[in-house]
């Protein structure tokens, strides 16, 4: 709302406050004094229809009595109705027979104004009083009853009486029905309607403008009956208080509208010239029209306007420039995780802030030494004795300036004397240092990350390294002698994004890792074991390699379970993938396939190395119970094994790890506690491959695909080697698999990589061919 408008609205709320609170003072006290009012005339009407009900039960019991006290009851009731002290008399005996009745009678049963406060049943066609016959002697000889009709004419005398309009209801239990009224035929609904919705005899108002109560049944006034009045308001007044309302905001709406836009035009010509200064137009001024405040204020904006303008060049080139590096710093970290560039980014939007002509990054590194990772302008600033440049900045954390910054976790700031001797850092005549921790840790109050010593002192990590993850360090800051708080402040921020971007990166590379590793054991999952097989076989259908796929199933392990309960079980499963790990090479994989199912790739190994790792993975297992915490003796477990080679049981990984699924079948339905190998595929399209025939190894001494020894062509069908499938018995001849040779596989890696004797599949510093970037392999040194 403008300034125009909230003085109109509060020179309203002024005006018309008082109106509207007049109008609703008068409505009100005319209401109350009209609802009081009514609430009495209603009063005093039931207290009159009371007085004269009981009145005529009075009268009835009277002419009852008459009757019960004469010999003949039917010319005593005769003389009574003739006189019309009574409508109707009726006498019983005492047995409850008609002994006489008055000719006419209305239909009994008749009200007993004599009956407890109660409803009545049905319509109230009579009013009546009974007493009691006697003889002379006392003897009960029955009862006489004289009655009074109650008809419209009753209702009619009983309006005229009290002055206000009377409605006898049918049954007195509620107010939908009535017997009689007196209302009128527009009023009658809405009276009903609002004796229905109250209780007792509170006084409500209908919604025709008519105040109603109903009375009785009670004591002495047995009939159920709602008195209205009409409201004596004026007919007229809430439409004249609208209109004294309406009128009187009108002209408090045009009074205030001019009185603010005479107020407001000094602001409004001010607020027009500070939109246009917001816009740019640093040329606006504002007309002095008064020497009061608002003219004061106008000369003030002015003379600002003026001032302004000679910052705002300098300062949009400031600004553009740094804008366009925290845009490329927001977008370097948003979508990329290469650490060093963003680390780079980091750097050169720092130096661009501060004004700095050299600077570097360093983090921490195992050891305690603070390694550049990244450096800028540091060319010709190394001392004589140090010619490697950034490349050689290495800084034990302790030593010299940076060396400090991360033991301490305070940053520093200062100029370097010609005559200080050099710590490994580059020559510089001033600095500034800000370390960078871990999001969420303890910061010192200089902004530094730290740890603390139980002592109390800030203190190094296990490795020799402080708390802080690195340092951001700049160097001789152009156009000025040193570096000030401003640039320390805006360091801290660059170091905080290099803080983030770090962990930010190692988040990533630990999400990675825990995608593809399975939480209890530590082996790689399903989801890569699906990559890594279909990577496997790719690599060994290129080189002409083999490739084993062992699958392994813990035998009985339900009962495990059942017998010592699932903790006892991913007991035995983590021990067990430690087992497996301890019995493979650098370059062979281990999976979790799910549950107590196991799978191992092993590289560049045919059907007799994959015998030896099984039978050994048998042995390591059977012969060593696993101890679990808890339990008195150790668990005895053992391990069925199937295998199944590439190419030899399968084209596809896929199909190789179905053929060692079988195997494993077959070796379960052998007893378990073995291994068994697949069957070889009949008839298995084969490239004959040109190996020397005999029984020698290859040149590289690795297996090939196809049969080791010579390759056979069956008549009129297509090369293929003899079958290794079934159980590898020991005395098999022909090596397991051989080294490559580095002058004919240039891509694989050479090292300790084959499986050829008993002893060939232990684990060995050597690793496989590789086929890019991949998860490290578990090995018994991890």
């Amino acid at each position: 709302m403008t300034l125009r408008g909230r003085l109109t609205a509060a020179f309203l709320v002024v005006v018309l406050g008082p109106v509207l609170l007049g109008a609703f003072f008068v409505a009100s006290t005319v209401t109350a004094v009209d609802r009081s009012r009514s609430t009495e005339r209603l009063a005093v009407a039931a207290s009159t229809v009371r007085t004269s009900v009981d009145a005529l039960c009075q009268q009835l019991r009277a002419a009852a009595d008459a009757v019960a006290l004469t010999g003949d009851p039917a010319i005593a009731a005769g003389q009574l109705v003739g006189r019309g002290l009574a409508a109707a008399v009726l006498v019983t005996d005492v047995n409850g027979r008609v002994t006489y009745a008055s000719p006419g009678a209305p239909p009994t049963p008749w009200q007993d104004c004599s009956e407890p406060a109660t409803a009545p049943s049905g319509p109230v066609r009579a009013l009546a009083a009974r007493v009691d016959r006697r003889d002379p002697a006392g003897a009960l000889l029955g009862t006489v009853a004289a009655a009074h009709l109650v008809d419209p004419a009753f209702v009619a005398r009983l309006a005229v009486v009290t002055g206000v309009a009377v409605t006898l209801l049918d049954g007195g239990a509620s107010a939908a029905r009535f017997t009689h009224t007196t209302e009128s035929r527009e009023e009658r609904d809405a009276v009903l309607a609002a004796a229905g919705a109250t209780s007792g005899e509170r006084v409500t108002e209908s919604t025709k403008g008519r105040y109603v109560r109903r009375i009785g049944p009670s004591a002495g006034q047995p009939l159920p009956l709602v008195l209205s009045v009409p409201s004596e308001r004026p007919p007229g007044l809430p439409v004249t208080l609208a209109g004294v309302v309406v009128l009187a905001g009108l002209l408090a709406v045009f009074t205030a509208w001019r009185l603010a836009r005479v107020t407001t035009r000094p602001l409004v010509e001010l607020a027009g010239a500070v939109d246009r200064v917001a816009h740019g137009d640093l040329t606006a001024r504002v007309p002095v029209r008064s020497r009061d405040e608002l003219g004061r204020l106008a000369a003030a904006f002015n003379r600002m306007t003026r001032e302004t303008g000679s910052y705002v060049a300098a300062l949009t080139s400031s600004r553009d420039q740094l804008r366009g590096h925290l845009a490329v710093l927001g977008d370097t970290l948003a979508s990329t995780h290469d650490l060093q560039r963003i680390l780079r980014v980091i750097l050169h939007s720092a130096i661009a802030a501060t004004g700095a002509r050299a600077g570097a990054v360093l983090l921490v590194e195992a050891g305690g030494v603070l390694v550049a990772q990244c450096s800028e302008g540091l060319d010709g600033r190394w001392p004589a004795g140090n010619p490697d440049g950034s490349q050689g900045l290495r800084v034990p954390v302790g030593v010299g300036v940076v060396g400090a910054v991360a033991a301490t976790g305070e940053p520093q700031r200062g100029r370097v004397e010609p005559t200080e001797a050099p710590t490994g850092e580059p020559r510089c005549r001033t600095y500034v240092a800000v370390p960078f921790a871990t999001p969420g840790a303890a910061t010192t109050p200089g902004g530094g990350a730290t740890t603390t010593a139980p002592g109390g002192e800030r203190s190094l990590d296990e490795a020799g390294a402080a708390a802080a993850l690195g340092v951001l360090a700049l160097y001789d800051r152009v156009g000025a002698d040193e570096f000030d708080d401003d640039d320390l402040v805006t360091l801290r921020t660059f170091a905080g994004h290099a803080a983030v971007a770090v962990e930010n990166v190692r988040v990533h590379e630990e999400a990675q890792r825990l995608s593809l590793t399975d939480p209890l054991t530590g082996l790689w999952n399903y989801r890569y074991l699906r990559e890594s097989i279909r990577r496997e076989v790719e690599r060994a259908s290129r080189f002409g390699r083999m490739l084993s796929v062992l699958a392994l199933d813990l035998d009985r392990f339900k009962d495990v379970n059942d017998t010592y309960g699932h903790a006892a079980g991913d007991t035995v499963l983590a021990e067990f993938a430690r087992r497996v790990r301890g019995e493979i090479r650098e370059v062979d994989l281990a999976f979790r396939q799910g549950g107590e199912e196991f799978v191992l790739l092993l590289p560049e190994t045919d059907a007799r190395g994959a015998a030896i790792v099984a039978e050994r993975l048998g042995a390591a297992v059977r012969e060593t119970p696993i101890a679990v915490e808890a339990y008195a003796g150790p668990i005895v477990v053992t391990v069925s094994v199937g295998i199944a080679v590439y190419p030899d049981h399968g084209s596809t990984g896929r199909e190789v790890l179905e053929a060692a699924d079988d195997a494993l079948y077959a070796a379960k339905a052998a007893g378990r506690d073995t291994y068994r190998a697949a069957e070889a595929r009949p008839d298995v399209p084969m490239c004959e491959l040109p190996v020397p025939s005999g029984a020698v190894s290859p040149p590289d001494g690795l297996p090939r695909a196809g049969r080791p020894v010579h390759a056979q062509r069956e008549p009129g069908g297509p090369a293929r080697s003899e079958s290794t499938a079934g159980v590898p018995e020991s005395n098999r001849s022909g090596p397991a698999h051989a080294r490559p040779d580095p002058a004919d596989e240039p891509e694989a890696t050479t090292g300790e990589g084959s499986r050829a004797g008993p002893d060939a599949g232990r684990p060995g510093p050597g690793g496989g061919a590789s086929s890019g970037p991949q998860p490290p392999r578990q090995s018994r040194g991890r």
